[in-house]
């Protein structure tokens, strides 16, 4: 299938192009700057595109069977310079709106697929939908792309937790800091912020994304994730990662690593849930594989490399 993974040059779209691409896929990958050249995504056909701002033309969208959608944006988008106070309008510009008239224009251009990585909060905190301008935006942009559905547009949303996972050679700086904190050398005290929550690691993502393709019923949303950790037990993973055996208890007091702002449940709550196995099945995604992330993440950015 010839495939275009819009956020191909990031983490999460960049190694779903890459897993696709092991399958046999014809990948090209697409962002507003090209992929560091220090990845294998450099190897990887690519187009220059801003959906936010609409830049991509029919003609561009045209020659792609599927589309995959990983450019969701959330506090780490804000343009450079912009007030904090503007996050949740650039939210409501970039998700409720941008993201499915993007699929719209995927789908005028003749596009048969469309995977859309969303966000798993408007499932397990549908409370704060009225009042969480990026928890709404999240499910805007769900609700919008599913809409489309029909006969010649087979769409379907993975709603996804917290992302863990690298990609071979990309610098990731949130990922480069956890490690150089279990390594000890911030200056910070090793503890978890209180709560938890669920994860999933860039691998098993990729593979949903992949099964979505092949076998997603149309319109659907999922609700994918896999472990179920405290943010103390997630920390944990990191030191040990590196050899560091340090206690790393659970603290109610905000975390510099992981501030309050990031926990949009709040910090103190614990999110908890398991997938639905028959679709956990019908995707083909591994579970139990943060460990194995972390400890990925740990041999590529550790000072022994």
């Amino acid at each position: 299938m010839k495939i275009l993974v819009v956020g191909g040059t990031g983490m999460i779209g960049g190694h779903a192009a890459l897993y696709l691409k092991e399958q046999g896929h014809d990948v090209t990958i697409s962002g507003r700057r090209p992929p560091q050249a220090t990845t294998p995504l450099a190897d990887l056909p690519f187009i220059a595109g801003d959906y936010v701002e609409g830049t991509f033309t029919r003609d561009q969208l045209a020659p792609f069977e599927a589309i995959v959608f990983a450019a969701g944006n959330d506090i780490r988008h804000m343009p450079a310079g912009s007030d904090p106070s503007d996050f949740y309008a650039h939210c409501e510009k970039a998700n409720s709106i941008a993201v499915p008239r993007f699929a719209k224009e995927a789908k005028d251009a003749g596009v048969k697929h469309f995977i859309h990585v969303g966000s798993f909060y408007p499932h397990i905190a549908p409370e704060l939908i009225a009042t969480n301008g990026y928890i709404r935006s999240r499910k805007d942009a769900t609700d919008g792309i599913t809409a489309l559905a029909d006969d010649s547009f087979h769409v379907c949303s993975l709603d996804a937790p917290f992302v863990v996972g690298t990609v071979p050679g990309m610098s990731l700086p949130m990922f480069e800091a956890y490690v150089q904190y279990a390594e000890g050398k911030l200056g910070i005290p090793p503890f978890g912020p209180a709560g938890g929550t669920n994860f999933i690691s860039t691998q098993s993502l990729a593979e949903a994304i992949n099964g979505a393709l092949e076998r997603g019923e149309n319109g659907k949303v999922y609700l994918v994730g896999d472990e179920n950790l405290s943010f103390a037990k997630y920390f944990e993973l990191f030191f040990r990662a590196v050899g560091n055996d340090a206690e790393v208890p659970s603290l109610d007091q905000e975390h510099p690593m992981l501030p309050d702002g990031a926990i949009y449940t709040g910090r103190g709550n614990t999110v908890s849930y398991e997938p639905d196995p028959a679709e956990t099945a019908l995707l083909g995604y591994r579970r139990n594989d943060i460990t194995r992330a972390v400890n990925e993440i740990a041999a590529q950015f550790g000072s022994a490399n």
